[in-house]
């Protein structure tokens, strides 16, 4: 931990705080340990740090004052509606205090995220710890600055009073990705925790898990995920990456039974040779999974690499990316890549979009070599239209691949938008909705329809991308017996 060893400054007046009535005062936080987190959601590492945040705080209650500083990385997350959006997809239960213009970050001198800052119980600030994966060194320092302050019990009042703003009630609780075949949707309901097979009327066919996140195997709604994302389908099954969980999971579409077939249900290290043992491997964060030959291709967010799936052999490799996170082209083993989220094959491409990197990454399917369309640096991001090297796109999640019309669709999420991009001329461009998109995660392109998740609006949207009138699918709560 890099020491500062200095007093704690009040907090300036003038921010915006959520989740409580009124500001923060260190001066009556004397007697508990404090820990101000540093972080931007749409970072993988940053969502991961909040699941060890509520570890510690439900570890230590009161004698714990948790503070999240949200701090924007995308103009996107800037928006008071997204920080309320984002609060509630989470879970996060401890008040979270507004910063776009930095101010906390340069008072504090935090120099990249997530940083968590320690301050003891007289005040003091101890040090910052950067990085994720850090819940074993927190939990020791707060542990020990506890036991050593136990004689002197807290003198001041914890906070205010919470004040929650909820998210309307819902059949779906935002969903997260979505896939298509014949007369069937099939949709992430990520909130929920659950995969939903839809009738095209939006009845609830098949129900797999159920509301409570878990890691389980089991037959339908016996079975648990945890934030389920991105989903294929190959011969009678449905293979779901099951992003919370770091596993990949797999739905037997005649049975209902699910299994996991990768990931041990914790995050795990990069592998460097080919896994045997796929269900004994850690997975890291996987959010979309595409099928080829016998074999899945894992989106692995959380690793910033692609991964590769024998279904055949039981092997589990690395297809591309070093690892290191970045926007570099080139051979598999040096390419680097930013949050992949998502993936669509077309012809003897494998299409990535590159989240953090705000690109669209194009991978040769035999060599794993990365060919950049979208995209020019970690930080280069915005809504433009035009050619590659001109076009800009802000936190993409999810793309689709249209093969009649050679053409990529892509949800470009922080924009609220639908962009196409062709194949052949690699040129960008949007597409009109005449309804509201609210940072839609995932779609799919199925008979000449676009099945949009619209996200933090709780719904699935079906677009005719030809005239651009969009309708939501009125999901029924209720499983239809069939």
């Amino acid at each position: 931990m890099e020491a500062i060893r200095r007093r704690a400054p009040e907090f300036p007046a003038g921010l915006e705080w959520f989740n409580i009535d009124c500001p923060v005062s260190m001066a009556d936080q004397e007697g508990r340990v404090v820990l101000i987190n540093f972080g931007a959601w749409s970072s993988i590492c940053c969502q991961r740090t909040l699941q060890d945040l509520q570890t510690l705080g439900r570890k230590y209650g009161d004698a714990l004052v948790i503070i999240n500083v949200h701090s924007p990385r995308f103009s996107a997350e800037m928006r008071r509606s997204h920080v309320l959006k984002t609060i509630n997809r989470y879970h996060i239960n401890y008040p979270v205090v507004h910063d776009p213009d930095m101010k906390l970050w340069n008072i504090y001198s935090i120099k990249g995220w997530p940083t968590q800052v320690l301050i003891d119980p007289e005040g003091i600030i101890l040090g910052a710890i950067s990085g994720g994966g850090k819940l074993p060194e927190l939990d020791q320092i707060v542990k020990y600055q506890l036991e050593k302050s136990s004689g002197h019990p807290p003198v001041g009042k914890l906070s205010c009073p919470d004040r929650r703003v909820p998210e309307p009630r819902s059949a779906l609780s935002f969903p997260g990705r979505i896939t298509a075949a014949d007369d069937r949707i099939y949709v992430a309901d990520s909130g929920h925790n659950r995969i939903l097979v839809l009738s095209s009327r939006g009845h609830i066919l098949r129900q797999y898990g159920s509301e409570a996140s878990g890691f389980i195997d089991g037959n339908g709604t016996s079975a648990a995920f945890n934030n389920p994302q991105g989903m294929t389908l190959a011969d009678d099954f449905l293979y779901v990456a099951d992003a919370g969980n770091h596993a990949i999971r797999r739905i037997h579409m005649r049975t209902g039974d699910v299994d996991t077939i990768a990931g041990t249900g914790r995050v795990g290290q990069p592998i460097h040779d080919v896994c045997v043992s796929p269900v004994n491997a850690g997975l890291n964060s996987p959010c979309d999974v595409a099928f080829k030959d016998g074999r899945l291709y894992i989106a692995m967010s959380g690793s910033h690499q692609v991964w590769r799936l024998s279904l055949v052999a039981n092997t589990l490799e690395v297809f591309s990316g070093s690892g290191r996170e970045g926007l570099l082209d080139g051979p598999a083993s040096t390419a680097a890549f930013s949050q992949p989220s998502g993936l669509a094959l077309l012809f003897n491409r494998l299409y990535a979009v590159d989240a953090g990197a705000s690109a669209v990454r194009e991978l040769d399917i035999e060599t794993g070599a990365v060919r950049t369309i979208v995209g020019e640096g970690l930080f280069d991001f915005g809504d433009q239209d035009g050619s590659g090297n001109v076009a800009r796109l802000q936190y993409p999640l999810d793309i689709s691949a249209d093969q009649m019309h050679r053409m990529l669709w892509v949800t470009d999420s922080y924009n609220n938008k639908i962009k196409r991009i062709g194949v052949n001329s690699e040129f960008v461009s949007s597409v009109a909705v005449d309804r509201r998109l609210d940072e839609p995660g995932g779609l799919v392109f199925h008979n000449d329809t676009l099945y949009i998740a619209n996200t933090n609006a709780h719904e699935i949207m079906c677009l005719n991308p030809n005239n651009g009138h969009a309708e939501a699918l009125n999901v029924a709560e209720e499983l239809v017996e069939i």
